[in-house]
């Protein structure tokens, strides 16, 4: 069996966009030239849960062009632990009643919102506010109407912001995007995605509260479902029916456990979704009329691996997809280069979202999607 290694993967990109993928990943003086004196761009962590304590904080210890300088916590216990644990200056270290001090802190240039979903609209703006720039954890908001706030509040500021889209920037998602675009496999003609876990454990969780998240599977793992389809076709959708099960609603009784969907495309490809908080999948594939590709897994934290049905094995050095990420938005701040997951991304996919939920509450009517071309793709 063939395997597509970071090697020849990079070797067909740099053909492929003419080197750009080579200076993206080359040595920073070799790669920057006159940018090489910038300097790291300093990090705070808004909201300290098991994302930013287990996948975060870890990364930023090994990212190139930026670090952590700073927290934001609304529990006093973690401000000491953190502190030792990372160094952090006590002048760094804020609560969510100082949190606006921080425009005054020349320490940090980028704030990551890791709060629940109903608090992700309120900090990315106060951040923005701050003239911090800002990357926001998915879903972006609990509305397409709070992605338009933040989106406006980060322009009017003259800030950047992008979205905690983590699989952007890691190879095997990257892969699946030339596939698309080379037409490795033909034109794309289905798209399947399924991303979801079984929830078994505390009922009382900001998750299954639809205050605090908006939603339920669909606002959490049924992000990565419908990006699977967009980048697996390479197209915006334009009309999407869906359904919900539900099989435990006395552990799910305010938020969706299972929702499914259909998607139709410009190409006249079709897509499905599956996301759910009841069962463990996580998969894409993508049937071309010339070959098919698939991986699984596609959307957890890796290492992720792929199959193709010319029988190559798709598989890359693993490295953490959270430090690819922060990366790669420090650079887009540090040297102009493409954001790979700008608002308007998860503007976008607040708005499929919405149209998901519609074709429920609809009876699983099909829903009309309008995007300009090319809408919420990154760089």
């Amino acid at each position: 069996m063939k395997t597509i290694t970071r090697r020849n993967f990079n070797s067909l990109t740099v053909k492929g966009i003419g080197g750009a993928a080579f200076l993206s990943s080359a040595p920073f003086a070799c790669a920057m030239g006159a940018h090489q004196d910038k300097k790291k761009l300093g990090i705070a962590l808004v909201g300290l849960g098991s994302y930013s304590t287990y996948q975060l904080a870890p990364a930023l210890q090994d990212t190139q062009y930026c670090y952590l300088a700073g927290i934001v916590t609304g529990t006093p216990e973690k401000e000491k632990i953190w502190a030792d644990k990372y160094g952090i200056p006590e002048k760094n270290i804020y609560n969510y009643q100082n949190f606006d001090d921080i425009a005054n802190n020349e320490d940090i240039d980028v704030v990551y919102v890791v709060l629940p979903n109903s608090l992700h609209a309120e900090f990315s703006i106060r951040a923005a506010k701050a003239g911090k720039h800002v990357i926001c954890e998915k879903p972006m908001g609990m509305s397409v109407a709070e992605c338009d706030a933040i989106i406006n509040a980060c322009e009017e500021a003259g800030v950047k912001l992008g979205m905690g889209y983590r699989l952007h920037s890691e190879p095997y998602t990257q892969q699946v995007k030339e596939f698309v675009r080379e037409k490795t496999f033909g034109d794309i003609l289905f798209v399947s995605a399924d991303a979801a876990y079984r929830s078994t454990g505390n009922p009382n969780q900001w998750r299954l509260n639809k205050e605090l998240s908006g939603g339920g599977a669909l606002m959490n793992m049924g992000v990565y479902a419908v990006q699977s389809t967009i980048y697996g076709t390479g197209e915006n959708p334009i009309s999407v029916a869906a359904q919900e099960f539900s099989t435990r609603p006395e552990y799910f009784k305010e938020t969706d456990e299972t929702i499914t969907a259909q998607f139709e495309f410009p190409s006249g490809a079709v897509g499905n979704i599956t996301s759910s908080h009841n069962f463990n999948a996580n998969a894409m594939y993508a049937s071309g009329t010339s070959g098919w590709f698939r991986l699984q897994p596609a959307n957890n934290y890796g290492p992720l691996s792929g199959v193709t049905s010319n029988g190559d094995e798709i598989k890359f050095p693993h490295e953490s997809q959270q430090k690819l990420q922060m990366d790669d938005f420090a650079r887009h701040v540090l040297f102009n280069e493409p954001n790979k997951a700008p608002g308007e991304m998860g503007k976008r996919d607040m708005m499929i979202v919405e149209a998901i939920y519609k074709s429920i509450s609809n009876g699983g009517e099909t829903i009309a999607l309008d995007f300009e071309p090319g809408f919420g793709f990154g760089g």
